[in-house]
């Protein structure tokens, strides 16, 4: 590394992997197993449904199942033992219920990541959406985001790294809550990014809320 220039921005691939391949000390680990690039928040999801479809097939104890008083479940679902859900709550396909996580009766979850200590109140829809720690999702209200899968045909598919902004405005994708964030009874937040410890007070789209 003596001799390099201070670069404002580090290529994994130009910078790193070509110095160490330079100096022999570049190496190959071959695995079976999917691979996923993490770059962006919706590929987040997109690696987490890789992860319990791999539960499905090596680890199908560790998924959730349909059985007497507990929610419906529709396909790979992950509950963490110490979330309380009610038994009228729909979860799946490809959701990770975190630790301590509360959800209420006639919640609709789907393609999303919720994060301990979150509470989903009664009737509220979570959809394509990321949900920060110690968050509360109030009564009726719907966040969601746009998925953006790879090509399912394309045996060499892979997440592109889509840019935040596109012709000035925020590109549609999912919807992050931050941790401790409150979405009050009766709004939608729709493909929006909401950072910590805000309370909000009404419905957004295709928003930063700093």
């Amino acid at each position: 590394m003596n001799g390099w220039q201070r670069a404002e921005m580090i290529r994994l691939e130009q910078d790193v992997f070509t110095a160490l391949a330079g100096h022999g000390r570049l190496f190959v680990f071959k695995s079976d197993g999917f691979w996923s690039q993490i770059k962006s928040a919706g590929s987040a999801i997109y690696a987490s449904r890789l992860y319990l479809d791999r539960y499905n097939t090596s680890h199908p104890e560790r998924l959730a199942h349909n059985q007497t008083g507990g929610p419906i479940i529709k396909g790979n679902v992950y509950i963490h033992p110490t979330a309380t859900i009610h038994e009228t709550a729909v979860l799946g396909p490809n959701v990770s219920i975190g630790e301590g996580v509360t959800v209420g009766g006639g919640v609709r979850v789907r393609e999303s990541i919720i994060l301990h200590g979150a509470a989903l109140q009664d009737h509220s829809c979570v959809l394509n959406s990321i949900v920060g720690w110690d968050s509360t999702i109030g009564p009726w209200a719907r966040v969601e985001g746009t998925p953006s899968d790879p090509n399912p045909n394309d045996p060499h598919a892979k997440m592109d790294s889509e840019t935040l902004f596109r012709d000035g405005k925020l590109t549609p994708s999912i919807t992050i809550l931050g941790c401790n964030v409150s979405v009050p009874a009766e709004v939608i937040i729709l493909n929006s990014i909401v950072l910590p410890y805000k309370e909000l007070a009404h419905s957004f789209k295709n928003q930063i809320i700093l």
